[in-house]
């Protein structure tokens, strides 16, 4: 798993107190679950690998964990969304303070970032999609924003798969669709 050099977990270069100390003197901010300097840029690549230690090799970030990553979303949830990201199941179950799904996510909507797995935007847009709820929804909405052709990508993989609450999904990236297609 590569480490950015810009990217401080506590207890591996900084204990807790210095980089407490140093977050008080505005020298680095949170940032997912590491710190990074002050000045920094947030990148893709920060979001994700600021995850490394959730994620490991193991673990696909997804649904609004995999948004945030991917820069839609300002705030990381605050209950991230993973998924197996290998196809040989787990013997240690993560934390309990994960939302966690079995199920191996398929290398080819996988994405590595920082890294770590995610979810690629298509992937994403698609899981988005298919929860009813509000912050899902809005995130579906940033996301297929975010780039052109992303919502008629995910109705199209959509479609060739079989995947609960696909319907409904559909029927809410068509509304998400500029041109009505």
């Amino acid at each position: 798993m590569a480490s950015s050099p810009f990217l401080y977990f506590v207890g591996d270069r900084l204990s807790l107190a210095e980089l407490s100390a140093a977050r008080l003197d505005g020298d680095v901010v949170e940032l997912g679950d590491a710190y990074i300097p002050a000045d920094a840029v947030e990148t893709r690549a920060l979001r994700a690998g600021s995850l490394s230690g959730i994620l490991g090799d193991n673990l696909a970030a997804t649904h609004l964990s995999a948004a945030w990553v991917h820069g839609v979303l300002p705030e990381p949830p605050v209950r991230h969304t993973v998924q197996r990201g290998v196809s040989r199941r787990l013997h240690r179950l993560p934390a309990r303070n994960l939302v966690y799904r079995d199920l191996a996510v398929d290398a080819a909507d996988l994405e590595l970032i920082g890294g770590v797995l995610v979810t690629s935007p298509v992937r994403t847009l698609c899981d988005l999609a298919r929860v009813d709820d509000p912050a899902h929804r809005r995130a579906a909405a940033l996301l297929s924003e975010s780039r052109g052709g992303l919502v008629h990508e995910s109705i199209a993989r959509l479609q060739r798969g079989a995947l609960p609450h696909k319907r409904p999904a559909i029927l809410f990236l068509r509304t998400l669709d500029p041109s009505g297609g």
